[in-house]
């Protein structure tokens, strides 16, 4: 039975607040201190309920006066319930310590599967609810990661239908797409603020991963659409523990990671963790090493303010990896393992990031936040890239490094609060944000003699006996690997040129969820974006000067509204409906040689949230659909508007994109011990209404890289009581449909004679798969062991990246690790 201590009293409400009815707040604690997260806590018989925060706080508002009943719950243990008194005009304080402590609460009641409808999301800038919301979300918290042993977010993503991996490209990074979108660095985000995805992140210091699917131009600016994802590390505790880990893999992956964390003072507390890793792969000459670090500071300033500093700082050197190659757009019949690039081969990836972020609780209804990150990315490597061998088999590999560095400025300030007009009660956000943002980009070349550079231009390398050779580094064939005689050496390429791209974004916004009553809300609002691209600074190092020209500044601004509306027929549902508009930034020129205008984007979604069993399990179904209504491509005329144009690069806002689907997502605790994340998607995202002139792309083909379905289920089982006390099983299944890579199918110059064979086809079939992994886990007062075996059937698959990085995916492999917390 659990033993719950209660502390009530009255205070004098806030003089700002003059509502007649009263409020109870209050705190829920472990018994070692520790805040009780996603705690639900509701008044029975008037349906008006929330869950603790991060701090264990927790608000009920606009209370009559009398005395209620007030219930806690959550997964996995018994609902307990207390009497309160509310006064008129006053605050009724409440303090629960549960007699469970921090570790037993984790493993045992919050769960981050359970009710995804009841959490708030740091990424929704609100202090609300997702059942409140119009929108979709997906929280994958610490115990998914650690229960899966999840090394890269491609791991933690085939939990979140409708998200996939979207390329792999050369092995470099990881790219993700949503609802027939790709993401880009504009959709990542961690700890709120925008970051590079170039970098493959670290997933042991990440507390959650936050999904909001959909639209969120209006909270976030320029960003695709499909969804944002947003990383949430681990913050300091005013209580002193820990964990050391150590996980051991196939293909020798050796990882032992630290996290410590507890008081420096009473104000003050700190946290710190880390991880080295080291592997080779099952891809020949393939290897990786990674070190991470990520210190952090909380300081409580006063009861109502806080600051937390942290930062992290990521090297990561590994092989660069083009994958296996295609022939006449199918994918090559060669080993999983063979490497194609030359042995020498390398990647070095440096990502450092420092953020700062303020709270203030002015009172119990309004809040101030705001935060400062700067982010500094160096990514270079060089290899051969871009496999694009013949009909045969034969590849000329050309020759490339790649330098990028960025300098990433960004700020944000929020208000967020609660009113009433009359009956009507206000949830509101008022923010601005403002980034600046710095990419340099290097173009190498090999050849350069006597400190200049030779006129066979940027594609030259000098050969083993210094002569001066175009074009390639050598030939190979992809399926015999000795037909012809690699070469071995590594050439020295040198920087012949940068190009500076400085970005500036700033945006202003106003959101408001407007409770009608307790059964209807209406989410309404709107930003305005503003970005400026500065003109390029081009600055070349050798002569002859082939520096490119320098590219003239651009600025895009809008307007991006949304508006929503959610009924409650009962507590435990809710419908909804919304609608939003967003921006795409666009590259090149129209016909005027004139900036491209940006790509409006329409976004429609319903759906109906639910949650059974007592809060305990949460099934949501969604449907979407999204067309960007003007898309960029190839102008079908010249300047007059009569001649037709053959200029790929003069575009014009024509076409649409359009991507319809549904979704289902479930999530919770059944029943004590019983963890379920599982969910569907259907993805229906294609070219329409396209115009039938040369360089069009043509209509009804499907956007490249998209899945039309999507489906995943992960079920893990805890023992904890009987024989099998301490154990833990659980398996993972993992299902991506037919997808189609390569390049779009455009309208030919001219039309085929009669008699005369089409273009043709760019596209590149990829068959769809599912993997299954399987765990076991046991775990005995403070240590803890789980093990796993991924892709049990063996199943060979690929990621493409258009039609030349086609990377197999992992084969069966297992995973072990072994903790110790303290």
């Amino acid at each position: 039975m659990l033993l719950i201590l209660v502390s009530v009293t009255s205070i004098k409400a806030n003089n700002d607040d003059d509502s007649k009815n009263g409020k109870i707040t209050g705190h829920v604690k472990t018994s070692d201190g520790q805040p009780a997260i996603f705690v639900n806590v509701g008044i029975v018989g008037l349906n008006k309920g929330t869950t603790t925060i991060d701090d264990g706080s927790f608000i009920i508002g606009n209370v009559k006066p009398g005395t209620y009943t007030l219930k806690i719950s959550y997964a996995g243990a018994l609902t307990e319930q207390k009497t309160v008194t509310v006064t008129e005009g006053q605050t009724t304080n409440v303090e629960f310590v549960l007699s469970e402590n921090s570790t037993q609460l984790n493993e045992v009641v919050v769960s981050s599967t359970k009710t995804i409808n009841r959490k708030n999301l740091s990424i929704g800038k609100m202090n609300i609810a997702p059942i409140d919301l119009p929108l979709s979300v997906t929280v994958i918290g610490r115990d998914v990661l650690d229960q899966q042993q999840s090394l890269r977010l491609s791991d933690v993503i085939k939990n979140a239908n409708g998200i996939y991996l979207y390329s792999a490209r050369g092995n470099t990074q990881e790219t993700f797409g949503a609802r027939g979108y790709s993401f880009s660095s504009t959709n990542m985000f961690k700890n709120g603020f925008r970051i590079n995805s170039g970098a493959t992140p670290e997933m042991s210091s990440l507390e959650r991963v936050e999904i909001l699917k959909g639209s969120a131009a209006l909270l976030y600016g320029n960003v695709a659409p499909g969804g944002i994802l947003n990383m949430v590390t681990k913050k300091p505790k005013f209580t002193q523990g820990g964990q050391v880990s150590m996980t051991y893999g196939s293909y020798d992956l050796y990882k032992p990671t630290f996290d410590v964390y507890g008081p420096i003072s009473s104000k003050l507390a700190y946290r710190l963790n880390g991880t080295y890793e080291k592997a080779n792969s099952y891809r020949d000459n393939v290897k990786s090493e990674r070190f991470y670090i990520n210190p952090s500071l909380l300081y409580k300033i006063s009861d109502k303010t806080n600051i937390v500093v942290e930062g992290d700082y990521l090297n990561y050197d590994f092989t660069p990896d083009f994958g296996i190659g295609q022939t006449n757009n199918i994918i090559a019949n060669v080993p999983r393992s063979r490497y194609l690039s030359p042995l020498w081969s390398w990647g070095k990836t440096k990502q450092t990031t420092a953020t700062a972020t303020i709270n203030h609780q002015i009172n119990s209804l309004w809040q101030l936040s705001g935060g400062f990150s700067y982010q500094r990315f160096d990514r270079q490597y060089q290899t051969t890239e871009r496999v694009q061998p013949d009909a045969i088999g034969d590849w000329s590999r050309p020759l490339n490094r790649a330098k990028t560095l960025e300098d990433y400025y960004t700020a944000q300030f929020n208000v967020t609060g609660q009113f009433n007009t009359g009956v009507i009660k206000h949830n509101i956000l008022v923010g601005l944000d403002a980034d600046r943002y710095n990419n340099t980009n290097n173009t190498f070349v090999a050849a350069i003699k006597d400190g200049k550079l030779d006129s066979k231009g940027v594609s030259s390398y000098i050969d083993q006996n210094g002569n001066i050779q175009s074009a390639t580094y050598d030939k190979i064939n992809i399926f015999d690997l000795n037909k012809y005689q690699q070469r071995l050496d590594m050439p020295v390429m040198n920087a012949i040129y940068s190009v500076l791209t400085p970005t500036n974004r700033f945006g202003a916004y106003f959101n408001d969820l407007i409770s009608l009553s307790e059964k209807v809300k209406v989410l309404a609002g709107i930003r305005w974006s503003y970005q400026y691209i500065s003109p390029t600074n081009v600055t070349g190092y050798y002569t002859p000067d082939l520096t490119p020209a320098f590219a003239k500044g651009k600025e895009d601004k809008a307007f991006s509204p949304r508006v929503g509306i959610v009924y409650k027929p009962i507590a435990n549902t809710a419908l909804f409906a919304s609608y939003s508009n967003s921006f795409i930034t666009n590259t090149g020129t129209d016909v005027n040689n004139n900036p491209l205008d940006p790509s409006l984007v329409d976004q429609f979604e319903a759906g109906v949230k639910n949650d059974f069993l007592n809060g305990n399990l949460s099934v949501n179904v969604t449907a979407y659909r999204i067309i960007n209504n003007n898309l960029a491509q190839t102008a079908p005329f010249g300047p007059d508007g009569v001649t037709p144009n053959t200029n790929a690069t003069l575009k014009a806002l024509v076409g649409e994109t359009r991507s319809d689907g549904v979704e289902l997502d479930i999530a919770g605790h059944p029943f004590q011990g019983l963890d379920v994340l599982a969910g569907y998607s259907y993805i229906n995202a294609r070219y329409t209404n396209t115009p039938k002139s040369p360089g069009s792309f043509l209509p009804g083909q499907p956007l490249l890289n998209v899945p039309k379905h999507t489906a995943n289920a992960s079920v893990f089982y805890n023992f904890y009581d009987g024989s099998l006390k301490g154990f833990k099983v659980g398996a993972s299944v993992y299902y991506l449909g037919n997808r189609t890579a390569g390049f779009a199918n455009v309208y030919p110059a001219t039309d085929p004679a009669p008699g005369q064979p089409q273009p043709a086809s760019r596209l590149l079939p990829v068959p769809d798969f599912t993997t299954v992994d399987a765990s076991v886990g046991y775990t005995y007062k403070k240590i803890s062991i789980i093990g796993k075996i991924s892709n049990i059937g063996n199943v060979l698959n690929w990621n493409v990246h258009e039609n030349y990085s086609v990377n197999p995916i992992p084969p069966k492999q297992f995973l072990t690790t072994l903790s110790y917390k303290f």
